[in-house]
C-alpha cells in the first residue's frame, strides 16, 4: 500500500512537471508496466484529479484544470527556489504581485517540513529587495497571463497600443514570446499590418477580444530574444546609433548598464563593445559619459566631433569659472588699498 501511494505521488508529480506524457514514458519513469500506469491514472481520477487521456500513437496523459489546485510536490531545492522567486517577484513590475507573492509564500511555508520552513523563513525575514531607480508602470497580471496563453496557443491578438506620445492605435499581431527585464515586460510579435516583427511594451497593451484565429508560428527574428529586445529598446528605437569600446571587462560594464541602455559584447578580457542609441549626438555624448567608464568611439565619426564640441564648451565654462569675478557698485575699478572721496584726501 505504501509503495502504491508513493508511486501515485510520483505520478502526480510527473504530470504536474510536464504538459503531456505518453503511457510508455510514464511507465519507464515509474518502473512499471503501461497497464499499471492506466490503473494508477484511474486512482488519481477517483481522488478528484482531472487526468485527461488522448488515444492513438500520438496520444498521452495530461493533468487538466480542476476545481482545486493539486498539492505541489517539491523537493528541498525546488521549494527554496520557489520561495526565492516569490520573495523577489515584487521587482518585476507586475501590478499587485508583491502582496500576492507574500500570501503565496505564507501558504508555502505552512506546508513545508520544519527543516525547510526555517530556511525559507530566514530567507524571507532577512532579505530586503533593492530596486534601482523609479519604478515603471505596473503590468496587469491578467494581461500577462492572457498574452502568455495566446503565445502558447498560437492565436492572434488584437489590442489597443499607446505609443511614446500616448497616441492609441489598433494592432493585430501574431504573439510569439514575452520577454522581461527587472523593470519592464515586452511582447515580441509579428505585426500583421506592418508585415514585420515588432516589440511592444506590455504596460501599454490593452487587449481587445475576441482574439484569433490560430496561426502557424513563424521563425523568430533571433535565437536570443532577450538580446533582440535589448537591442530594439536601447538602439533601434532611436534616431542616432553608436558603437563605443568601453575599457573595462564586460562583466564590470554589465553591473552598471541595463539591457534597456545598450547591448554589450566582450572584446578581449579587459574591454567590451557597447551598442546603444540616443535621440541625437549631443544626447549620446551625455549618455556615454554618464556610464562612468573610459572609452573610445568606434562609430559614427560624428560622435567624435560632438565630443570635441562638448569638450571645448566645457573648457570655456571652466575658464570663465576660474576668472576673477567682476566688481560691482562703488567698488568697481578700484585697486586694492585705495579709498574713496574724503577718506582719501584726509
Amino acid at each position: 500500500m505504501l509503495e502504491t501511494s508513493a508511486r501515485l505521488l510520483r505520478l502526480l508529480s510527473l504530470l504536474q512537471a510536464h504538459r503531456e506524457w505518453s503511457g510508455a514514458e510514464l511507465a519507464d519513469r515509474l518502473g512499471v508496466t503501461p497497464r499499471t500506469v492506466r490503473r494508477d491514472v484511474d486512482r488519481l481520477r477517483e481522488l478528484g484529479y482531472p487526468v485527461n487521456a488522448s488515444p492513438g500513437t500520438g496520444g498521452g496523459y495530461t493533468l487538466g484544470a480542476g476545481a482545486e489546485l493539486p498539492p505541489l510536490l517539491l523537493d528541498d531545492d525546488e521549494a527554496v527556489a520557489v520561495a526565492v522567486g516569490l520573495r523577489t517577484a515584487a521587482g518585476q513590475g507586475v501590478e499587485g504581485i508583491g502582496e500576492t507573492s507574500v500570501r503565496a509564500l505564507a501558504k508555502l511555508e505552512q506546508v513545508l517540513p520544519n527543516r525547510l520552513r526555517r530556511r525559507v523563513g530566514a530567507l524571507n525575514a532577512f532579505t530586503v529587495p533593492m530596486l534601482r531607480g523609479p519604478q515603471p508602470a505596473a503590468v496587469d497580471p491578467a494581461v500577462l497571463t492572457e498574452l502568455a496563453g495566446l503565445c502558447r496557443d498560437a492565436e492572434r491578438l488584437r489590442f489597443e497600443y499607446l505609443d511614446h506620445e500616448g497616441t492609441p492605435t489598433r494592432r493585430s499581431v501574431e504573439p510569439h514570446r514575452l520577454v522581461c527585464t527587472e523593470r519592464r515586460w515586452y511582447l515580441v510579435a509579428w505585426d500583421l499590418d506592418r508585415d514585420d516583427w515588432r516589440t511592444f511594451r506590455v504596460d501599454r497593451i490593452a487587449p481587445k477580444p475576441p482574439h484569433g484565429p490560430r496561426f502557424a508560428p513563424r521563425t523568430p527574428p533571433a535565437e536570443d530574444l532577450a538580446a533582440y529586445v535589448s537591442k530594439g529598446v536601447s538602439t533601434r528605437a532611436y534616431a542616432t546609433h553608436a558603437a563605443v569600446r568601453l575599457l573595462v571587462p564586460v562583466e564590470v560594464a554589465a553591473e552598471h548598464i541595463s539591457p534597456s541602455a545598450g547591448t554589450l559584447q566582450a572584446d578581449g578580457d579587459d574591454a567590451c563593445i557597447l551598442h546603444t542609441g540616443a535621440a541625437s549626438l549631443d544626447v549620446m555624448v551625455i549618455h556615454v559619459m554618464l556610464m562612468g567608464f573610459e572609452f573610445e568611439v568606434l562609430e559614427p565619426d560624428g560622435l567624435t566631433e560632438a565630443i570635441r564640441t562638448a569638450r571645448d564648451r566645457l573648457s570655456r565654462a571652466l575658464e570663465r569659472g576660474s576668472a576673477p569675478a567682476p566688481r560691482t557698485g562703488g567698488d568697481a575699478g578700484r585697486t586694492p588699498g585705495s579709498r574713496s572721496g574724503s577718506s582719501a584726501a584726509s
